[in-house]
Parts: C-alpha cells; structure tokens; sequence
C-alpha cells in the first residue's frame, strides 16, 4: 500500500548560533564559565548626561556708558547740566532789565525832558549784549552737557565746554564789573568831578539796572562753579 508521506520541515541553524554553541560547549569542556557581555555603567550614561547638559549661554554685558566706574563722573556731569539751566535765568533777565531801563523825566513842560537810557552808556551796553550772549550759550552748551551725562568718558566734549565757560566767565566778569561802576555813579556821584548823582530822578533806570548787575553778578559765580566741575572731572579721567 502506497503510504505519501509529508516533506520534512528544514531546520535553519544560524552561523552565530552554531558559532555560540560551539564556543559554549567548548568553554563547558575546559571548566570556563561562558563569557557574559556587560555593558559598562559609566559608558552608558555618559550619552544622556552629555544629550541632557544645557548649552551654557554667553555672558551679557551691559551698555558701555553705563558702567558702574562712571557713577561719580556721571552725577557731576548732571550737575553741570542743572547749573547750566539754572544760570539761564540770571543771564536772560540781566539782558532784559538792562535792555528795558530806559525812562524819560518830564521837567516843566513835555518839550523839555530828561532821558536817560542804556546805550548812552557804553559800559552799560556791552553789558546787555554780554549777558545775551552767555544766555543764547547756555541754551546751546545744554545738548553737549547732555552728551556728557550719558557718555562720562567723552573728554574731547568736555574740554571744549571748559574753554567755553572759561571764555563766558571772563566776559561776564568783564561786563558785570563795568556795569556795576556805571551803577555806583549813578547812586553816589562824584564830587570831584561835580557828577551828581542822578537815582534821585531815575528811581526806574537806577533799579532795574541794580538788579541786572546783581543778576549777572550771580551768573559769573555759577560760570566759575561749572569750570571748577570741568576741570575737577577731566583731572579725574
């Protein structure tokens, strides 16, 4: 009786395995202990802590001109520029009451009067123009102050206000002084000179043009305090 039989499955041996095995066997024949591979910790981790280490971020550094070293150049440098605003009103106002002093003086008859005016007096003139001069300087010296303030190691802006002021003190000075004789003469006289006093009559020329004096008088101590400021922080730089 004819029997069919099935095709026997083909065993499938792998190369590694066989290789294994033949290892295994022999290492059990010599009394060896098959070889385990173990991985080493330290090898292991040293990935995921290099993959979880944030990325240092750089340094930031602050604005140069605001570095703490520059704190004290910085507060005399604000204080220049208040000065400088505060000295705009002695400057302008001296200009302005000198400039509107005039004032006539009727004596009899309206045909016959007294003037007296400013710029029939040279001194008194200069005086004036002076003291606009030093006001329209303030205004402009006040974006250079500025400067200073937010950049104290600006040294080239800083000489050239030094020599400004110094240039203002000198002809404010000048100017204040001349004006202040004219101002006394007009109070006391001179009596060698037979020069009468003449602020009797002109009580408005005599008190605007003593205010004016004081005024400008004010304004030359503020110049002098803005040179001292100036050449105390260019000493310091």
């Amino acid at each position: 009786m004819s029997t069919s039989e099935a095709p026997a499955a083909a065993t499938v041996i792998p190369i590694d395995d066989v290789a294994g095995h033949h290892h295994g066997a022999r290492d059990h024949a010599h009394g060896k202990a098959p070889a385990v591979a173990t991985a080493h910790p330290a090898a292991s981790s040293a990935a995921p802590a290099a993959a979880a280490a944030p990325a240092v971020a750089p340094r930031k550094t602050g604005v140069p001109f605001f570095r703490r070293a520059d704190r004290g150049s910085r507060c005399v440098a604000l204080l220049d520029f208040v000065l400088r605003i505060v000295a705009f009103g002695p400057t302008l106002a001296a200009a302005i009451a000198t400039a509107t002093s005039d004032e006539t003086l009727s004596v009899f008859t309206q045909f016959f009067q007294f003037r007296a005016r400013f710029d029939d007096f040279p001194a008194l003139l200069f005086f004036m123009v002076a003291n606009a001069i030093a006001a329209g300087y303030l205004v402009l010296s006040l974006p250079f102050s500025a400067v200073v303030v937010l950049r104290p190691q600006a040294i080239g802006v800083r000489h050239l206000l030094l020599v400004c002021d110094t240039v203002m003190v000198a002809m404010l000075t000048a100017a204040a002084a001349a004006a202040a004789a004219i101002v006394d003469l007009a109070h006391s006289g001179n009596l060698r000179a037979n020069w009468v006093p003449i602020c009797m009559q002109f009580h408005g020329f005599c008190r605007r043009t003593s205010g004016a004096v004081v005024a400008s008088f004010l304004a030359v101590l503020i110049f002098v305090f803005l040179v001292i400021l100036a050449a105390f922080a260019i000493r310091k730089r």
